[in-house]
């Protein structure tokens, strides 16, 4: 096993170590091989290792995809081996490390540190079922809005960050698509604070059951919500908008037996598009133009750039 200082990532130094064994509970039983993430966009979601081969990285096609702009697309690979798993590299542009060392092969022992790209880190762990619950709950409790269960707004915060900074480096398409509850205000002074809060979470599983793998749903604030919609160019975002607030309009919200009407007001902006230079801006965009659709009578989508509907 090769291992290179990361002081001096040429250093041809080499060091053995033996292979770890995977623990083994009281009653005999292997606890399952995870990943879990310390840091980076998805901090706190836990990875099951349950295949022979799991290839990570920040390209479509791997098994455990990172969004980091210093990830390889095909970054490094965990394999099993017997009831060993090893860490090995795949040619990565900036390397694989293992507890502050760089890494060409490595058997994994629990608790060892994995660092991907500039942000990302990883923990390796054996977990029974129990751990593995109460690391997807933690997991659950850092990320989602504990009302809705779409992502919240630090996890829409970093995603946002990270999705631009790769659209922007590989010339990629990314569409934000901001959408408010019109007159929300009025549900809650004439059903109630309880029925408010049914009709976000009705809204929200509504959005998220017409969404594909590459779109995230967050709670922005309020009753306002954010779509990241990846490798999406503005006229299909147009389309899922459309899409999402005509079906809306047409959902049956009843609380208690009280027939609640509810629409929105959706704002689509995309990029790459001038004046964008930060995913502040385009958050920005995306808003302002939700906005736009408000001041042009609500219930309608607005595409940043172009003439408001007049529906």
């Amino acid at each position: 096993m090769t291992r290179d200082r990361v002081a001096n990532p040429l250093d041809d130094t080499t060091r053995t170590a033996q292979a770890p064994e995977a623990p083994v509970v009281a009653d005999g039983q292997t606890h399952a091989a995870c990943l879990v993430v310390l840091s980076g966009s998805s901090v706190g979601e836990m990875y099951r290792l349950d295949k022979e081969r799991v290839v990570l990285g920040r390209g479509d096609k791997v098994d455990l995809r990172l969004i980091d702009d210093g990830i390889s697309r095909e970054h490094a690979q965990i394999l099993k081996e017997g009831e060993q798993h090893l860490l090995e590299d795949l040619s990565s542009t900036n390397g694989t490390y293992c507890n502050g060392e760089r890494v060409q092969r490595h058997a994994l022992a629990e608790g060892d540190k994995i660092l991907l790209g500039s942000t990302t880190i990883l923990k390796f762990s054996y977990q029974d079922r129990l751990d593995e619950m109460f690391q997807r709950q933690m997991s659950e409790s850092a990320l989602r809005d504990g009302l809705t269960r779409a992502f919240n707004k630090r996890y829409f915060t970093e995603r946002i960050d990270s999705e631009f900074q790769y659209a922007n480096r590989h010339r990629t398409p990314l569409s934000l698509i901001f959408i408010d509850i019109d007159h929300f205000k009025r549900i809650n002074d004439v059903h109630g604070h309880q029925a408010g809060d049914y009709v976000l979470m009705q809204l929200a599983t509504l959005l998220m059951s017409m969404l594909g793998e590459e779109e995230v749903l967050a709670r922005y604030g309020g009753e306002e919500f954010a779509i990241v919609a990846r490798g999406s160019e503005s006229p299909a975002a147009s389309v899922l908008s459309e899409r999402m607030r005509a079906a809306v309009a047409a959902h049956p919200f009843t609380h208690e037996g009280a027939s609640i009407p509810v629409t929105v007001s959706v704002g689509v902006a995309s990029a790459p598009a001038p004046g964008l230079r930060a995913a502040a801006d385009l958050v920005a965009r995306a808003d302002e133009t939700m906005y736009t659709a408000k001041r042009a009578g609500r219930n309608r989508v607005c595409v940043a750039g172009e003439t408001p509907p007049l529906t």
